[in-house]
C-alpha cells in the first residue's frame, strides 16, 4: 500500500510540475504574439512517464504494484476520461477569458483526441500486451492517454487565466489512470504511458496548431455582409436578400 501511495503522490506532483512549466511557456507566448517555441522541457514529464512505464512493462514490479491497490468495480471512469474537455466547455460559459475562442478549443481537443487515440491504437495492437483480468489489447491504457489528452488542451486553454480551472483537468485525469487500475482493467505502465502519450501528442497539437486559420464561423475584414429587404404587396410576396460581399 505504501508504495501505491507513493506512486499517486509521484503521478499527481508530475502532472502539477508539468502546469508550471507550462504556465510559463505560456505567458511567454503571450507576450510575444506570433512566436511559436517548443521547448524541451515541455516534453521532460510525459518522457519520464513513458520511459518509466515501458521500464516497467516487462518486469515482475508491475504484478507486485498491481496487487498492492485496492480493488474497485466502476463505470465511472468511461465517462470520467471526458471530463476535462466537460470543465473546459462549462467554463466557457462563465467567462470569455481563455487562449482560443470556442470553435478552436474544439477542433485542437478533437485533432490531439484523434491523434492520441491514433498512436495509443497502433501501440496496442503492436504489443498485445494481456491485462489483467486476462483481456487484450491492455498497453497503453487509452481512457488515461484520452483524458490526460483533454486535460492538456484545458490547461493549454485556461493557465493564463484561472489556474485553479487549468489545472483541474489533470486531478480528473489523474483519477481516470487510477480508477483503470483499481478496476483491474489495466497495469500501472499502462496507464504512466498512455498519461505520457496524452501529453505529449497535445503539447505538439498546439505548437504545430494544424488548421489554426479555418473558422468558417469568422468572416474576413474584406466581407460584408447586407440584409436587403425585398417586398411586393400586389403578390402578397415579403422575402430578405443577404448578400456577401468581399
Amino acid at each position: 500500500m505504501i508504495t501505491a501511495v507513493l506512486l499517486i503522490m509521484g503521478f499527481s506532483t508530475g502532472t502539477s510540475h508539468l502546469s508550471a512549466q507550462a504556465g510559463h511557456i505560456n505567458r511567454a507566448d503571450s507576450a510575444a504574439p506570433g512566436r511559436k517555441s517548443f521547448r524541451l522541457r515541455e516534453t521532460i514529464v510525459p518522457s519520464a512517464l513513458i520511459i518509466t512505464g515501458l521500464a516497467l512493462t516487462g518486469s515482475e514490479t508491475k504484478r507486485d504494484l498491481q496487487s498492492r491497490f485496492p480493488r474497485t468495480d466502476t463505470r465511472v471512469d468511461n465517462w470520467l476520461q471526458w471530463s476535462p474537455g466537460a470543465v473546459m466547455y462549462s467554463a466557457d460559459i462563465f467567462t470569455n477569458r481563455h487562449r482560443n475562442n470556442v470553435f478552436n478549443q474544439t477542433k485542437f481537443l478533437c485533432i490531439s483526441l484523434l491523434a492520441t487515440s491514433a498512436v495509443t491504437q497502433l501501440i496496442k495492437v503492436s504489443t498485445h500486451v494481456i491485462r489483467p483480468n486476462g483481456g487484450s489489447l491492455s498497453f497503453p491504457s487509452g481512457h488515461t492517454s484520452n483524458a490526460f489528452a483533454g486535460a492538456t488542451v484545458l490547461f493549454r486553454e485556461y493557465c493564463d487565466y484561472n489556474l485553479l480551472v487549468a489545472s483541474s483537468g489533470y486531478l480528473l485525469s489523474t483519477t481516470t489512470g487510477i480508477l483503470r487500475i483499481t478496476n483491474n482493467r489495466h497495469w500501472v505502465p499502462d496507464v504512466l504511458v498512455g498519461a505520457g502519450i496524452g501529453i505529449l501528442v497535445t503539447n505538439l497539437v498546439y505548437y504545430l496548431e494544424p488548421l489554426k486559420n479555418w473558422d468558417p464561423f469568422k468572416l474576413s475584414k474584406k466581407e460584408i455582409i447586407t440584409i436587403i429587404p425585398v417586398a411586393d404587396p400586389g403578390m402578397n410576396y415579403y422575402s430578405l436578400s443577404v448578400r456577401v460581399k468581399l
